[in-house]
């Protein structure tokens, strides 16, 4: 049976993470839930953990309506759940890590910044399948498809099982009970929404996310999700280019 790791940067008790649990339980997949302890957005791929005299702090947690699912809080952030988990801090490492569903989309290159992607990409790094996913909830949601938007990432964990080890997708999807496919699409050169520095002290800054004042690239993620298509876009973990430096 396909072992999977389910996480996410949006902390154990997401409802988001708890929906696509549930969704891969249903397509009979062997899962394991662990999950930061507290909110890590923003946490890339970054491992810096909550240690105890050199040991990372965790705990097991029962989680309502999958208590049968061995399930973990870490001190720390998704991607070094992914990390200790390649290593086998949860038992045998896992074929495929899904991280998700996120709180908001996760498009364009600014995509490098998000726990989510991160736990995907380090799943990858070390040989497993990685599957990002994310729910377009905008600023001001209403109601939260969770459920719709869980059984999309499933619908597409058949075919990122069909390219080699270590593929990494990143999923987006419209919170909606419905959408108008999937669609393989590149990063927009930005996301959708951009952090700004909106208070500045003598001892301290505030940032604040607003929504980007320009239309995004047609054709790019960003533009097919606001066109109401779910986004898929692979992605590499680390890559390098040639520089011809010394030639």
């Amino acid at each position: 049976m396909t072992r999977v790791l389910v996480t996410n940067d949006d902390g154990i008790e997401a409802p988001g993470l708890h929906a696509l649990a549930r969704a891969a339980v249903a397509h009979d997949l062997d899962v394991t839930i662990a999950a930061p302890e507290r909110q890590s957005s923003g946490a890339s791929a970054s491992i810096v953990a909550g240690e105890e005299e050199g040991r990372i702090a965790m705990e097991a947690r029962t989680i309502a309506g999958l208590e049968k699912l061995p399930s973990y809080a870490v001190r720390g952030g998704p991607g070094l759940i992914a990390l200790i988990a390649a290593h086998g801090a949860f038992g045998d490492p896992f074929d495929v890590v899904l991280s998700g569903v996120n709180h908001g989309a996760n498009v364009g290159r600014a995509i490098l910044h998000s726990g989510t992607v991160g736990a995907a990409l380090t799943g990858g790094l070390n040989g497993a399948w990685g599957l990002a996913v994310s729910l377009d909830v905008g600023m001001r949601p209403e109601v939260f498809e969770w459920d719709a938007g869980a059984a999309t990432a499933l619908g597409v964990l058949p075919f990122l099982m069909s390219l080699e080890r270590g593929s990494v997708v990143n999923l987006n999807i419209p919170n909606s009970p419905e959408h108008r496919g999937v669609r393989e699409a590149p990063l927009a050169p930005f996301g959708i929404v951009q952090t700004t520095l909106s208070e500045r002290g003598d001892t301290h800054i505030r940032l604040a996310v607003e929504d980007l004042p320009n239309v995004p690239d047609p054709g790019t993620d960003a533009a097919l999700l606001a066109e109401g298509y779910a986004t898929l876009t692979g992605i590499e973990p680390v890559s390098h280019r040639p520089l011809g430096y010394g030639s």
